[in-house]
């Protein structure tokens, strides 16, 4: 603003630009309050969403050290559908696995774990929760499906471990040598979630792969004269002379 101005003329000015520019000036104002209670409003409610979540998970944790399959389902079922954004609900889905299979109902362990594969979020708890269903299924005798969902996950905490799985199915379809692959480089993981000595015996204990020779035909070999110096059997014993003589 000009310094010559006169006092008058530099608040007629600002009158002037407070009649245009006041009214946007007052919007951000409210519009920046509004956004900061919101936020801390947004914030108190999850701190007592996961509060209440953490609760109900510590409740869940004793049924399923007690056994108690109904209670805990109850409790899973109420962190799903009301606390579905909290990692509690998927570490939910892992107990209830856990539960399931101490109950020998592998099957109900499995669907479990693809209700926990199918929630977003909690890239962690989900690599966690796929291993363990790759490890059902493998209990189930379903080594193919083990391969399709593992087969193309790429995360470094989990690579020894998923090569490990993909051994075992590897193993459990004779493809001996995809399985041994996969034992190398779960071996060659050196983050230690992998357990070395146990994996080097399953990689010992493959069979050797034989090769699968070629089929010949054609007409069998004709059997060849026997040559001057070959031994021929007698067609009958030799007859003495004394038997001979008998027999004149």
């Amino acid at each position: 603003m000009d310094d010559l101005q006169s006092e008058k003329e530099q608040i007629e000015e600002i009158r002037a630009w407070w009649a245009e520019y006041g009214r946007y000036v007052i919007a951000g104002v409210v519009i920046a309050v509004a956004l900061m209670v919101g936020f801390n409003q947004y914030k108190s409610n999850k701190l007592a969403a996961e509060l209440e979540a953490s609760a109900l998970f510590e409740s869940l944790a004793g049924h399923v050290f007690e056994g108690d399959v109904d209670d805990a389902e109850l409790v899973a079922d109420e962190l799903a559908n009301n606390y579905a954004n909290t990692s509690y609900a998927a570490q939910s889905k892992l107990a209830m696995a856990r539960l399931y299979m101490d109950k020998s109902r592998d099957q109900d362990a499995a669907d479990v774990l693809q209700e926990l594969l199918a929630m977003r979020g909690n890239g962690a708890l989900r690599h966690v929760g796929r291993l363990r269903l790759a490890r059902v299924l493998l209990y189930q005798d379903k080594p193919q499906e083990v391969i399709d969902l593992l087969v193309g996950q790429d995360n470094k905490a989990f690579e020894g471990l998923y090569a490990e799985a993909l051994g075992d199915a590897f193993a459990a379809l004779g493809q001996v040598e995809a399985a041994g692959e996969s034992y190398r480089i779960a071996l060659a993981d050196t983050s230690q979630t992998v357990n070395r000595g146990l994996v080097q015996m399953k990689l010992i204990d493959l069979p050797d792969a034989q090769p699968v020779l070629p089929e010949v035909s054609g007409p069998e070999p004709e059997a060849s004269a026997p040559g001057p110096d070959a031994v021929t059997e007698p067609d009958a014993e030799p007859v003495s002379d004394d038997e001979a003589g008998e027999s004149e």
